[in-house]
């Protein structure tokens, strides 16, 4: 059946998305949660051998239980000694597949641990991280940015303390496999041949075959394999669609996505986050999960934690924190457009001030604006 919405339950279930239910096993399990009736679309009607095209209605997750914060000043100090370890780790990782020798799973899997609490301590320390990029790291910096990324979305998105380590450690290693691709294919500044794209492609496989060779665990692998496969059937390497695809890959897919969209490369800048909104948009219903793409683009904020927006004084600010409302988040002003220089900073919550409210999102590239050096000289503690 395609499920509309619940119309009479026991329980407090909440549907945010419509979608198709293709086993018994969905059935049951909003049973026990008290659902008793549903409004279903006829029209929408279904075998249950048919391969998914949607995905099932999704819940309102149950926001993980916080915990008592640290300050964001504090926690930078130690997420920026994680951050540069965790691009050291990597480094070491890619050089093992590189040579085709198996790594010691346990270094990855504690750094990935040690990464979660950090964003239990203040997930805003390492997003902010994720900002600041170097052009020429993308490899080592990108796996690390979507670890990062999933832990926060995980903990959004209610798992367990469990699955968010799980998530975390598989996009840490989800992209290994590029080691192996060819640096004039890898780093190509045009669009890539077919025959390129399929040696592209392969990097999955190489990095699946690097965490068999370590017996990591099959779900985590499972993971790692799926993060380009597509819901209708059109991604790589298998061509897996539907309700094959598991959730973790999903998220994977939809992480990897977005920060691919908005890194800075060598040979082009990064978009700003509400355009790489737009194209994850796009991508749904029919290639990613829609209902989680809905609640990524939630759990990242319209203006996500450590991007640049354009103010209505014609200043430009960092966004710090979140909150409730998701156009006035905390930023810092700290440039002037007015006469193209830097200003003393200073915090501003928008949700209280009324006198400046964000135009856009911009990229520090468009003001050719030095925002790494900025961030090491006044956010870095």
């Amino acid at each position: 059946m395609y499920v509309n919405e619940i119309i009479e339950q026991s329980g407090k279930v909440k549907i945010k998305s419509q979608g198709r239910v293709a086993r018994k096993a969905v059935v049951e399990s909003l049973r026990k949660r008290g659902v008793l009736k549903l409004v279903i679309d006829l029209s929408k009607q279904f075998e249950p051998d048919e391969e998914a095209a949607v995905p099932a209605p999704a819940e309102e997750p149950v926001p993980a239980k916080k915990k008592a914060r640290v300050s964001l000043t504090s926690e930078l100090v130690r997420a920026e000694d994680l951050y540069k370890q965790g691009k050291e780790i990597q480094r070491t990782l890619l050089k093992a597949v590189q040579q085709g020798l198996p790594f010691d799973d346990r270094i990855p899997s504690e750094f990935s641990q040690n990464l979660v609490a950090s964003v239990e301590r203040n997930p805003d320390a390492l997003l902010c991280l994720t900002r600041i990029r170097e052009k020429d790291d993308y490899l080592l910096e990108h796996s690390l940015n979507v670890a990062i990324i999933l832990a926060n979305f995980a903990r959004h998105m209610g798992m367990s303390d469990d699955e968010v380590q799980e998530l975390a450690f598989a996009g840490f290693l989800h992209d290994m496999g590029k080691i192996r691709v060819p640096d004039e294919i890898l780093h190509k500044p045009g669009r890539l041949t077919d025959e390129e794209m399929d040696v592209m492609k392969k990097h999955v496989e190489y990095g699946v075959d690097a965490l068999h060779e370590v017996n990591l665990n099959p779900d985590l692998i499972r993971t790692v394999s799926e993060h380009h496969e597509r819901l209708d059937g059109y991604g790589y390497p298998a061509g897996t669609r539907g309700d094959n695809i598991s959730t973790a890959g999903r998220m994977l897919a939809v992480a990897d996505m977005y920060d691919a969209l908005t890194a800075d490369r060598c040979y082009k800048a990064g978009m700003p986050s509400q355009r790489a909104f737009q194209i994850l948009i796009g991508e749904s219903p029919h290639k990613l999960d829609q209902a989680l793409v809905q609640q990524f683009i939630k759990c990242m904020g319209v203006y996500p934690v450590g991007s640049l927006v354009l103010l209505s004084n014609d200043k430009l600010a960092m966004v710090l924190s979140q909150n409730d409302s998701p156009l006035t988040p905390v930023v810092k002003v700290f440039y002037s457009l007015t006469g193209n220089h830097y200003v003393t900073p200073r915090d501003i919550d928008l949700s209280h001030d009324k006198r400046v409210k964000i135009e856009k999102a911009v990229k520090a590239s468009d003001y050719k604006i030095n925002f790494n050096q900025f961030f090491a000289q006044n956010i870095s503690p």
